[in-house]
């Protein structure tokens, strides 16, 4: 089968594999349908972290259809339709049971990896995997793409929502404007925000943070981000900040811009060494978030959300590829031409 492979900062290439089998009893064999690049795939492509070249690569997005399973999997069966999140809770351990599946305590490897693929195995699969009624073949292009932003971006959009508390008739600031930080400002507006802030440079997404539910446009950066929030919000600051970014930059802003108490639901991967929380002691600023709870909020409200056509997040895929040119999706996002690059199998 073809798969991806992380060859050096730079450059992702497509080699032929075995295909994988069940190795454990509570795995599954998915074919893939759909898969895309995530912004954390590019920190190593650009170089700004450490990976051995020629290895395995770190592409964790996919919806697709079952094609193997192991024998302590009750759930789903070779054939049925799946979302792949991301994360693989158990459903039973204290923190899938507190809705943190993301930070499952029954497993340790919680995280996918390597489904830039034909096929890929999926671990802990009996909770995790996300039943989607029929087949690829019943849904619209649209709705496909909407069903796969399911198994990373739209939920961790959900979750810096949800650890933040944002409640109706909150001011929302979401810092970032890629995939994650344009399904923050969906999930936002699902949870009854007034008012949703949305900061962002670039005219594509301001476009579709404004069609996502965004009231506000901030283009400004650092202190002058701050002092255009601050502004907006008549000194006060905003209710609840989700930060989608992970930079040192992105994390400072956002503890700057909440009013005293709010909560900053962060995200965003962390990439810098430290961050300074001098300033969100003084102001009683509430620091929450992490992995986000993929297979809890798929299965509570968004799976529902988008087969009702109440929210439409696939449209973060500006550009699509084959597999075979997986490194020009990789370019693409790197270059800021797509949001997010959608390959299709």
């Amino acid at each position: 089968m073809k798969t991806t492979i992380f060859e050096k900062p730079g450059q992702v290439v497509i080699t032929n594999t075995e295909k994988p089998t069940i190795q454990a009893s509570d795995d599954a064999i998915i074919k893939v349908v759909r898969t895309c690049v995530c912004g954390s795939d590019l920190w190593a492509y650009r170089g700004l972290e450490e990976k051995a070249e020629h290895s395995a690569n770190s592409g964790h997005e996919a919806i697709g259809i079952v094609d193997a399973v192991g024998s302590d999997i009750t759930t789903v069966k070779p054939g049925d339709f799946v979302i792949a999140p991301f994360t693989h809770g158990c459903g039973h351990c204290a923190a899938c049971l507190a809705g943190f599946d993301g930070d499952c305590q029954s497993h340790q490897d919680n995280f996918s990896a390597a489904v830039q693929s034909e096929y890929f195995r999926f671990q802990h699969a009996d909770w995790a995997l996300v039943k989607v009624p029929g087949q690829p073949a019943d849904y619209s292009e649209e709705m496909l793409n909407s069903l796969l932003s399911l198994a990373d971006v739209m939920a961790t959009g959900y979750h810096a929502a949800r650890v933040a508390n944002v409640k109706t008739g909150d001011t929302v600031a979401v810092v970032g404007d890629g995939a994650v930080g344009l399904c923050a400002v969906i999930a936002a507006k699902m949870r009854g925000a007034k008012r949703i802030i949305a900061m962002s440079r670039h005219e594509d997404r301001q476009k579709l943070a404004a069609e996502f539910g965004a009231t506000d446009i901030v283009a400004e950066r650092g202190d002058e981000a701050v002092e255009k929030v601050m502004a907006l919000t008549h000194q006060a600051g905003a209710d609840a900040v989700l930060e989608c970014v992970g930079s040192e930059q992105s994390n400072d802003t956002a503890m700057k811009i909440g009013r005293p108490g709010a909560i900053v639901g962060r995200v965003g991967l962390p990439h810098e060494p430290k961050v300074d929380l001098t300033n969100s002691f003084y102001r009683n600023t509430i620091i929450a978030g992490g992995p986000a709870s993929v297979t809890t909020y798929d299965k509570q409200l968004l799976l529902k959300a988008v087969l009702d056509g109440d929210i439409h997040p696939g449209k973060v895929f500006t550009k699509t590829f084959k597999l075979d040119d997986i490194n020009d999706a990789y370019q693409a996002m790197a270059r800021r031409e797509a949001i997010k690059s959608l390959i299709i199998i």
